[in-house]
């Protein structure tokens, strides 16, 4: 296909492994201008779900090969915070601060003075993902082994060790890794961290796979997390409160090769979105689970507009997705593109008013950027700026991984230059 910079700027195709992409452009097929936001080859947006933008919605956290850096909304200008090999927890909602892990232990950094704190050490094995609201605990999950030299198994004697950096890129055997993870059964716990004193607790212990825990953005107490794994084997989506109470799943399989996953919150703390599928790559929804009233929604999408990810607006009135490619469990034959949703109710004309029933919606989608020269296997994670006026990505469109971010109004008609 053809590449869409080419076009609108009257410049030769750029090879994959070429120069440094153009600044902006505006993609010829859907009328979106794109913008570039990074300078550093092999820098990096954040995962879809994890808090990315300041305290004050000023600045945008990203990674680089030589650490994590901190972007201008504004002006597009960035400055490194924290340098080297370390792993992003998430911007902080109460101050203009980075949580982070560094050689086995927890960090914050003020993101104006660049003053850093060590929280604590991390548990052996342990990793920590998520920040509270209030920025008074952290969360995170280890497999509890015996290991000379610890104590209890949430701290001790051991020497500290690198913090490993995630891999941009999805294994290709991913699929098999999931299902003898699964098997494995080995014993987790769920704990916390206090920021004040390093302070861990656990709080839940299991033996299943317990993953991608992510505090409520608005409730201090409200922890959800999640049972990795396969998806049509495990009830994924998971919530407990920082004292081990209030333990509740969220879904709960109907079907047979039912699946839903990549939950993530709103920005009100309420809803619980996530994928779901009924069955297994064959009819598509976005769900979204009301955690204070137990109302359920479900927004449907076509095969082309499933994606990878989606999420949502400050404010709920959008959603945006990174669609995905012929390999992907949706199987799509035209998905690769950065995709907006407006919803829309169906409304309820038989007049029915049970709680317990799902209310049921359509995503009416907007192309925003082709994606034909993307490589799935890097998955984009899309989230949308604070004001809502863009949709920030990450793409390897040209060879090296660079954050981008599409204007969400068009600014000519497709087709047209």
């Amino acid at each position: 296909m053809r590449l869409a910079v080419a076009l609108t700027l009257g410049l030769a195709a750029v090879p994959s492994t070429a120069q440094e992409p153009p600044s902006s452009w505006v993609d010829p097929d859907t009328g979106h201008r794109v913008v570039r936001l990074t300078k550093e080859p092999g820098s990096a947006s954040l995962y879809f779900n994890q808090n990315a933008y300041t305290a004050d919605r000023k600045r945008m956290l990203y990674t680089t090969p030589d650490g994590i850096s901190v972007l201008d909304l504004q002006s597009i200008e960035a400055r490194e915070v924290v340098k080297g090999r370390a792993r992003v927890i998430g911007a902080g909602r109460r101050s203009n601060t980075v949580y982070y892990t560094k050689d086995g232990a927890v960090w914050v950094t003020d993101v104006d003075s660049l003053r850093s704190r060590e929280i604590g050490e991390l548990p052996p094995g342990g990793s920590v993902a998520t920040v509270n609201a209030d920025e008074t605990l952290l969360a995170g999950t280890y497999v509890e082994r015996k290991v000379a030299g610890a104590t209890d198994g949430t701290g001790g004697a051991l020497p500290r060790q690198p913090d490993p950096v995630p891999a941009l890129e999805q294994p290709r055997d991913k699929g098999r890794m999931m299902e003898e993870r699964l098997a494995a059964r080995l014993p987790m716990a769920l704990f916390t961290m206090d920021v004040a004193s390093g302070r861990t607790a656990v709080i839940h212990r299991a033996t299943d796979w317990l993953n991608h825990v992510l505090f409520s953005p608005t409730d201090a107490s409200l922890l959800m997390f999640c049972h990795e794994g396969p998806w049509h084997k495990v009830d994924r989506i998971w919530t407990i409160g920082t004292d081990g109470t209030r333990l509740q799943r969220i879904h709960r399989r109907s079907m047979v090769m039912e699946i839903f996953g990549h939950e993530f919150w709103g920005h009100d703390g309420r809803t619980i979105w996530y994928d779901w599928q009924f069955p297994r790559g064959e009819d598509f929804w976005l769900a979204g689970h009301d955690v204070e009233t137990g109302e359920r929604v479900a927004y449907h999408l076509q095969r082309n507009e499933w994606s990878i990810h989606f999420n949502v607006s400050d404010d709920g009135g959008l959603f945006c997705g990174d669609g995905g490619d012929e390999g992907q469990v949706a199987g799509a034959s035209d998905g690769r593109w950065i995709y907006l949703f407006r919803p829309e109710r169906v409304p309820n004309r038989a007049g029915l008013d049970e709680p317990s029933f799902i209310r049921p919606g359509v995503l009416r989608a907007e192309r925003l950027v082709n994606m034909a020269k993307h490589d799935y296997r890097l998955e984009p994670n899309v989230r949308f700026t604070p004001d809502r006026k863009r949709v920030v990505f990450r793409s390897n469109m040209f060879g090296s991984t660079y954050v981008f971010a599409v204007e969400v109004e068009a600014a000519v008609r497709a087709g047209t230059r």
